[in-house]
């Protein structure tokens, strides 16, 4: 959406005066959308303290809002850990992490709900407990806080980069460097809001350390560890560096696709 600020509005903070436009949305969620870039003027990135100027034009990109109450499901769980604390799920191919436009049940936080007792009210409405999510394709551990200090102190942890996040892939091709360092700013495509970019005007920084484990025919076999947490950070920086996620349908080219369409089916 656009909004565009009167001359009454002039000065003010963009954060206040986006909660003013927009009530429906907290504060702190339209704090989190400017920092990620997702609200901008003209393609550049702000801050919550910008000042608002009369004639200003705001873009606000706000992920579709699910009108659905959060059923609890009994779906299994892979279970790593458990205490009082956390749960640490192994998320299964296929599963999306929380409810979204297309997905409204069927989730992990619909079977969280089933298996924790009082997870509700962690966090945020749609995604209680949620502190970091993997793509639907991608399997994982996953952590999810049980109560709000524990979902404060994990995210603090993520932020400050305290946690380690390791990753295996399989990749086309073989890279030349058989251990490297990928470190760029990563944002929305100006060309495709669906897809992240490399070359986005309000990217922000992104680094990967990836080493090649095993190749085999015109395949890698890598390990990734990831300093930043960034939207689809791993598949755009493999496929920055040439070497895209196989089976990838959306970083990796058309021609690729056509050489494992018929024997993978889903990004490895």
């Amino acid at each position: 959406m656009r909004i565009t600020a009167s001359a009454t509005d002039h000065g003010k903070r963009l954060d206040v005066w986006l909660h003013e436009q927009i009530p429906d949305v907290s504060r702190s969620r339209i704090k989190g959308l400017i920092k990620s870039g997702e609200i901008s003027v003209d393609g550049m990135r702000l801050t919550p303290h910008t000042n608002v100027t009369a004639g200003m034009e705001v873009v606000v990109e706000i992920e579709e809002s699910v009108d659905v109450g959060l059923v609890a499901e009994d779906i299994p769980l892979d279970i790593l850990f458990e205490d009082h604390d956390i749960i640490v799920v192994n998320k299964r191919a296929g599963m999306v992490v929380h409810p979204a436009p297309g997905h409204s049940g069927g989730t992990l936080v619909n079977a969280l709900l089933f298996h924790c007792d009082d997870l509700r009210g962690v966090g945020g409405e749609l995604r209680p407990g949620i502190v970091h999510r993997l793509d639907k394709d991608t399997s994982g551990a996953i952590v999810v806080a049980k109560y709000q200090q524990a979902l404060e102190s994990l995210s603090a942890q993520f932020k400050n980069r305290e946690i380690r996040k390791e990753y295996l892939a399989i990749v086309y091709g073989v890279p030349k460097e058989r251990k490297g360092t990928i470190e760029t700013v990563i944002g929305r495509s100006s060309h495709d809001r669906k897809k992240m970019s490399v070359s986005s005007p309000v990217g922000r920084e992104a680094v990967s350390h990836y080493e090649v484990l095993e190749s085999f025919g015109n395949c890698s076999f890598v390990r990734v560890r990831i300093e930043t947490g960034r939207t689809h950070q791993i598949r755009v920086h493999m496929a920055h560096i040439g070497h895209p996620v196989l089976g990838d349908t959306v970083y990796c080219s058309k021609k690729r696709q056509r050489e494992w369409i018929d024997s993978v089916s889903r990004q490895m």
